[in-house]
């Protein structure tokens, strides 16, 4: 559970804060190796997506105070991936993708991964959508358990880079 003493803010990503986000997702890369996780094990992601991200307004940093500790991208109805889902969606309407979730080494294990897919529900309403959709790799249990513990519901695999992935669909 996060410190509820602590004042957590998320808000867009900017140009400035691709360094922290970097440092961040190189040890979460390294904590998925050590883990022996094959997820982010191929050269992603990697700096030129986190600007692409950042240049789209889909990049999402989670700050304490003023220090990013934590990173996501949240794309509206735009995962070609998700188009060609073995089984099926619950939903086939308007729909926010969650990618890229990565926290600090500091933070870890305070429930901040749930504070930010929270977060991504906001965003989503607020754009009026009503469905978040999202992958990860079989072998991702954190994620996997946190996807189960907020309601995500198992739809089937999809396939990135050439491999599998389960993919989860949450209705708000």
């Amino acid at each position: 559970m996060f410190d509820r003493n602590m004042t957590y803010t998320f808000r867009k990503a900017e140009l400035s804060d691709i360094m922290p986000i970097w440092d961040i997702l190189q040890s979460a890369i390294q904590r998925r190796k050590n883990d022996g996780s094959e997820q982010w094990q191929d050269g992603y992601p990697n700096k030129e997506i986190i600007t692409t991200d950042i240049e789209r307004g889909e990049g999402f940093v989670l700050l304490d105070d003023e220090m990013v500790i934590g990173y996501t991208a949240i794309i509206a109805n735009n995962e070609p991936a998700y188009d060609d889902i073995k089984s099926e969606w619950l939903t086939s309407g308007d729909y926010v993708v969650v990618h890229r979730v990565a926290l600090s080494e500091n933070y870890l294990g305070k429930g901040l991964a749930k504070k930010i897919l929270g977060f991504v529900e906001e965003v989503a309403i607020s754009l009026g959508i009503h469905s978040i959709k999202a992958d990860t790799n079989f072998d991702n249990i954190a994620m996997l358990n946190i996807f189960e513990k907020l309601g995500y519901v198992y739809c089937g695999e999809v396939f990135f880079r050439g491999s599998a992935r389960k993919a989860f669909e949450k209705v708000l």
